[in-house]
Parts: structure tokens; C-alpha cells; sequence
């Protein structure tokens, strides 16, 4: 088994400082880690939420005696994201990651979305002892500016305009991408990892010049939801969306077209910018309703009574996360067929994906007629969950990948001496 490890967490945005699903992602491996009798240190910037959330955050998180969150705030506030934007480097957080790095002699460095940290951040090295380090592609952020791969704020990027793209999302420009800075500062990284197969080939086409492997993602097991469900939110049956209100998660795609749907309510939990919109689109239909932003732990009933939950992402998600979420609840899924989204579906066979509209409408209809076949998806779903994306089968892999760097850079593993 090893002793226990010290882990680094670099990331921008961690729980409860957080709008996505990066930041979820780190906080279940943080706390698994944590559980499994490691240390944990997650240091992220409050100052870059705080730039696109003046408030505190609307949703509470546990915290776990063995992660310890390192906040970087700064006098500067806004201006401390901005200048990292503009130039690749933590200028206003040195003094504070350097403080973390003395604390203990680090066995793994693992970094996340460091888009507001800057890509200079790959090459910090602890005081004390040598660390393998590790980069899981949360994102597209090394190979897209804009992160998501959404070209002029309309469809999915297939050929990179990357300078009209981003001044077109009203971002300012990076001029540190064409210097050469990420490519250099990836050299100091033993491992890339994409949550998807699918996210792992898209670097690798898109130029990014280190191999990244496949390591999916996980959410813990929770049993406790299936056989002790909360109770229904309503009688009247519905089907389900959980993310957040961007125009790129496809919400409004569901909209336009449940009109078509005239039997089943169409439940939304989450919040984000474009939620005016969708809420304004939505107004005319009273079986479309809004929940808001949910905490983990009131997400399970929703799941678990649902019909089916849809995921209809019109640009390249790196993994399918909400579709894992409904399947540790045994309750299939029907997802858009774009980016990773189809890869748990067809990994599990449990659901069904659409390339259009009336694809869609089909596939709810056969879900809804039919208990039994709702059940048999349902049921494939929670297999590949408990195959594949449940925290058992997430850290064995995680620790092999981070041995075999170990053998690789120090010719041995240190923990298991």
C-alpha cells in the first residue's frame, strides 16, 4: 500500500469559489485522497471568481480536515486574473505559492485549470524533495484561448481562428501563446491526462506537443440515493437538465422544441449568464420550470426520479459528467452525439444519443412509454458507473499513472519503498 502522500492541487476555481465542473472534479479527488489517509493542499484564486462573481458563493461546501484550501487574494483584486491573463504568469501570486511550497516536501504537484494562474505556474518545484507532477485537461484551455472551443461565439471550432475568435468573445488577446511559453513550461509536466478519449485525441490533432493519456472522470458511489431516494419533487413525470445556464450547454435547444413534448415537464437545476435568456424563452411554457442552483446532496432525487436526464451541449464537452451523475442514480440519459458526450453512453449503453431534433424526440418518447426500457438503461448506466467512474476505479487508475511517472523520473517509487 505505501505511506500516505502530500499532494498540491493548483487550480483557478475550487468549492465553494467555483461555476463549474473542473472545480467539482478536484474537489471528489481532493476529499477521496483525503479519505484514503493522504494530505491535501488546494491552493485557487478567489480574486478570479470574485471577477465574475462580485458576491460570495450562493452554494456551502464541507470542508475535509485533510485538504487544506490556500486562497490567493490580493490587494489587487481584478487586476491580479488580468495580468496573469495578459501574460502567462502569476505576477500578484508568487509570494503566496511560494509560501505553500515550503510548507512540506510535496510528493505529487497535480494542476488543473490554471488558465488564471498562467502556464509559468507548470514550472514551480517544491523546497523540499522532488514531486512528480500531473495535468488533467479540465478543459481546452491549452489548446483554445476561449477554453470550450466555440468559434465566434456560434459553433463548435473545427478550424482555430484563435485571434478573430477571441476578440469576437470580447477577451483580450494573449500575446504569450505565440511565444512559445506553453509549449516550454509543458516540458516540466510528467503527466497530461484527459477525462476522455475523445479530449485526449483533440490536443493531439489541435498541435499540442505532449502525449495526454486517458483518465476518466468519477463522482463518489451513492448508493444511498437509489435504495433511500428523496422523495419527488412532483407528481407529474418530467424529464431533467443539471449545468450551468451558458448559451454552450444547449438549453435553449430543449426550449424551442418542448412544445413538442406536451406530456412531460422539462425540470432545470442550475444558474449561470445566459439564465435571463432562458428564462425569458421559457416563460410561455409552464411545464418548463427552474430550480436554480442545487448543492450535490439535493441533485440525487431529481436525478433518481427523473424520466431521463438530457445533456444538450451544442460545443465539445471534455467528458460526460451529468450523464455519470443520472447513471449513479440508474437513470438513463439521452446526450447530444458531439465531443465526449457519446463515449459514456456508448461505454455503458446507458441511453441513447440525437443528432437532431426529431432523434431527440424519439428517444424520450421510447424512454417514457416504456418503464421496463427506462429500467434496462438505467441499470447499464449504474454498471459502467461502478465499472468506470466511481471512485475505486478512478484512484487505481490515478495511482498507476502517477507510479509509472515515478518510476520514470526518479527510477523508483519513493512511497512504496
Amino acid at each position: 500500500m505505501g505511506r500516505p502522500l502530500s499532494f498540491l492541487h493548483l487550480t483557478t476555481f475550487y468549492p465553494p469559489y467555483s461555476f463549474g465542473g473542473d472545480a467539482m472534479q478536484l474537489y471528489r479527488l481532493s476529499h477521496a485522497l483525503a479519505e484514503s489517509g493522504h494530505h491535501v493542499d488546494v491552493v485557487h484564486c478567489v480574486d478570479s471568481y470574485h471577477l465574475l462573481h462580485p458576491g460570495e458563493p450562493p452554494v456551502k461546501f464541507a470542508e475535509h480536515p485533510n485538504v487544506v484550501r490556500h486562497e490567493l487574494r490580493s490587494g489587487f483584486k481584478w487586476l491580479s486574473p488580468l495580468l496573469t491573463q495578459q501574460t502567462g504568469r502569476p505576477w500578484l501570486k508568487r509570494k503566496s505559492i511560494a509560501e505553500v511550497l515550503r510548507l512540506r516536501p510535496y510528493d505529487v504537484i497535480h494542476f488543473h485549470n490554471i488558465s488564471l494562474l498562467g502556464p509559468e505556474i507548470l514550472s514551480i518545484v517544491p523546497e523540499h524533495g522532488r514531486a512528480v507532477k500531473m495535468y488533467t485537461t479540465h478543459e481546452h484551455w491549452l489548446i483554445c484561448p476561449t477554453h470550450v472551443l466555440w468559434k465566434f461565439n456560434r459553433a463548435p471550432c473545427e478550424r482555430p481562428e484563435c485571434l478573430r475568435c477571441t476578440l469576437q468573445a470580447k477577451r483580450p488577446p494573449q500575446i504569450w501563446r505565440y511565444t512559445g511559453l506553453l509549449d516550454r513550461m509543458a516540458s516540466h509536466v510528467d503527466q497530461f491526462v484527459a477525462p476522455s478519449r475523445f479530449t485526449a485525441r483533440m490536443h493531439a490533432e489541435r498541435g499540442f506537443p505532449q502525449p495526454v493519456a486517458y483518465l476518466p472522470n468519477f463522482i463518489d458511489r451513492v448508493d444511498s440515493d437509489w435504495q433511500d431516494p428523496a422523495p419527488r419533487p412532483q407528481e407529474a413525470p418530467y424529464f431533467l437538465f443539471v449545468g450551468r445556464l451558458e448559451l454552450i450547454k444547449g438549453l435553449q435547444t430543449l426550449i424551442a422544441l418542448w412544445d413538442r413534448v406536451p406530456k412531460y415537464d422539462l425540470l432545470v437545476a442550475g444558474t449561470g449568464s445566459y439564465e435571463p435568456e432562458l428564462r425569458a424563452m421559457a416563460a410561455g411554457n409552464p411545464r418548463i420550470k427552474f430550480f436554480g442552483p442545487l448543492p450535490q446532496r439535493d441533485l440525487g432525487g431529481l436525478y433518481y426520479h427523473a424520466l431521463a436526464c438530457i445533456v444538450p451541449s451544442v460545443t465539445y464537452e471534455t467528458f460526460g459528467m451529468i450523464s455519470v451523475e443520472a447513471f449513479a442514480r440508474k437513470t438513463p440519459t439521452v446526450a447530444r452525439d458531439l465531443g465526449a458526450l457519446p463515449e459514456v453512453i456508448q461505454d455503458s449503453g446507458g441511453g441513447f444519443v440525437y443528432r437532431t431534433d426529431a432523434e431527440l424526440l424519439e428517444a424520450l418518447e421510447r424512454i417514457a412509454r416504456s418503464p421496463h426500457l427506462r429500467a434496462e438503461l438505467g441499470q447499464k448506466g449504474y454498471d459502467g458507473f461502478v465499472r468506470w467512474w466511481c471512485r475505486e476505479a478512478h484512484l487505481r487508475l490515478y495511482f498507476d499513472y502517477l507510479n509509472r511517472s515515478a518510476q520514470e523520473k526518479f527510477g523508483r517509487i519513493p512511497w512504496l519503498e
